[in-house]
């Protein structure tokens, strides 16, 4: 009987100071996976550095890694959506090449797979190398996405490191849309999960690729990908902005036909129009992200093409 085989995708972008660290530590948890195939998936996402030479070399010495080379720079969350697509494994597992994220966690995964869990995901405990206000940012996303994300319960403090079993994977991979929210979609596909905590560690080697501009981005992506709350606080505050102006307008002609009403109120006037502005331009603002979303998703372009492939079992050693 043939074993199960174990898929663990992995993107990079520009990752070359700590790719070989990531592939030693990988290869010491497969050779410890006796009981089951193990491949790992690399997606190139169109890195600038040595990052392919990298992996081609990993390729050519070790017959348990495989390739995916992006023709471009399509982002974190079409690359993984890539690898999920060339992983064939019964239990697929996504994993960062920054060693942020121990591999050796992985051992818990397959436990709790085979108890019957269809996603185990990692819960990260403590943060390690990051700054107060990259933590104090991203507990404020994820108390907001929880707020507004209504049925789809995104979990606190979990990243895109976990696994997923290949039923799970196939519901995914029928998602194509092209603004793309993994953590999002995780929670979406539903099915049994539980959480494994663990303290994350620094990044082993490099910097990372997200400054707060990015991460700024990413947050936005998600809110707009998964809620229309701002849709329809915009409704809410414009019906209050109404009744507050009808309210306003009836005791103005009252207070004009009772006692008369000299001209003045200009610094009022001003203050009143600039608010009321500013909140049209901040809504139609939304508006704009929701159609540009839409407009995204009307031209159907396919989410990534793929510049070259090679898959496991490719090396000179598995000859």
């Amino acid at each position: 009987m043939m074993k199960p085989l174990i898929s663990v995708v992995v993107p990079a972008y520009n990752e070359e100071a700590v790719l070989g660290a990531f592939h030693a530590r990988m290869s010491a948890l497969f050779d410890e996976l006796a009981d089951y195939r193990c491949e790992m998936i690399f997606v190139n996402d169109g890195s600038r550095d040595r990052t392919q030479a990298i992996i081609d070399e990993l390729c050519a010495l070790d017959s348990r890694v495989a390739c995916v080379n992006l023709s471009r720079n399509f982002g974190k969350e079409i690359a993984m959506t890539a690898g999920f697509d060339h992983a064939k494994g019964d239990a697929v597992i996504v994993i960062d090449a920054d060693l942020q994220d121990p591999p050796e966690l992985i051992h818990d995964f397959i436990r709790e797979w085979r108890a019957g869990y269809d996603i185990v995901y990692a819960k990260r405990t403590h943060r390690d190398g990051e700054t107060w206000l990259k933590k104090a940012t991203a507990s404020a996303f994820y108390k907001v996405m929880d707020k507004v994300s209504g049925k789809v319960k995104i979990p606190r403090d979990v990243g895109d490191y976990r696994l997923m079993s290949r039923r799970s994977v196939d519901a995914l991979l029928q998602l194509r849309e092209q603004h793309r929210f993994m953590k999002g979609l995780f929670a979406w596909v539903g099915f049994p999960s539980k959480a494994i905590e663990y303290r994350r560690d620094p990044r082993a080697a490099g910097e990372t690729k997200f400054n707060y501009w990015k991460l700024w981005n990413f947050a936005l992506e998600g809110i707009t990908s998964f809620t229309i709350a701002p849709l329809k606080l915009a409704t809410y505050l414009g019906l209050l902005t109404a009744l507050l102006a009808f309210a306003d307008g009836i005791w103005i002609i009252a207070k004009t036909l009772i006692w008369g009403d000299a001209v003045r109120g200009y610094p009022t006037l001003m203050v009143t129009v600039l608010f009321l502005g500013g909140v049209q331009l901040f809504f139609i603002g939304v508006l704009g992200e929701y159609l540009g979303r839409i407009f995204g998703e009307t031209k159907q372009r396919p989410l990534y093409f793929v510049q070259g492939h090679t898959p496991s079992g490719s090396s000179k050693q598995s000859e």
